[in-house]
């Protein structure tokens, strides 16, 4: 799936610090809910993956590496693909989540909303 497919998905679990609106994580999720997607926050709202109430789309890391792998190996979800924001990334998280055949990318949602929902993005 390439991000325009992501984009054409509805429900995210953005992982990150979603409650501090200096935090790309909760401009991510703000943006996806002002664009008619549904998207809940993981790590400051939710505790895990697990908690979100419905099914989960794509998973959206924007949080240290090593928070996300640990975040990933207790989520018993599925799930159709997990984007890896910039600067979340790292060897460890992209082999565990290959070892696991996760699917996965790197990209940035802002763009995927700013590039396919022609969203304005603050």
């Amino acid at each position: 799936m390439d991000l325009k497919g992501v984009m054409e998905q509805q429900v995210f679990a953005v992982v990150g610090n979603t409650t501090d609106p200096e935090k790309y994580a909760c401009k991510i999720k703000n943006a996806l809910l002002q664009n008619g997607y549904t998207a809940y926050g993981v790590s400051r709202e939710l505790k895990e993956l697990n908690e979100v109430p419905e099914e989960i789309d794509v998973i959206d890391l924007c949080i240290h590496p090593a928070f996300g792998i640990e975040l990933m190996k207790v989520c018993r979800r599925s799930f159709k693909m997990i984007v890896i924001q910039p600067g979340a990334e790292s060897e460890e998280l992209l082999q565990y989540l290959e070892q696991q055949h996760y699917p996965y990318m790197q990209g940035c949602l802002l763009v995927g909303l700013s590039l396919y929902k022609g969203a304005k993005i603050a």
